[in-house]
């Protein structure tokens, strides 16, 4: 279930679009709608920061961006001459 749930944040994706193999997706987004209210994800949060004396918030970011593989190649037309 938790790794349904992380495959579907981590990919932007909608709880409907969820691969079968982790549960229907109704499930999925009401086990995450109950833990979240629960705190649980908080708590994980804050185990994976270690002992802290203070509270402070902790981000753990997996952003990442894709570019087409043309992206990073110069716009230049066919017979055009770079210089």
């Amino acid at each position: 279930m938790l790794s349904g749930i992380i495959f579907v944040n981590r990919n932007g994706l909608r709880w409907r679009d969820a691969p079968a193999a982790y549960e229907p997706h109704k499930t999925l987004y009401n086990r995450w709608k109950r833990w979240s209210e629960a705190g649980v994800f908080v708590r994980m949060m804050e185990g994976l920061s270690g002992a802290q004396t203070e509270r402070r918030t902790v981000v753990i970011d997996a952003t990442y961006l894709k570019a087409h593989r043309t992206a990073s190649s110069l716009a230049v037309k066919k017979g055009a001459s770079v210089g």
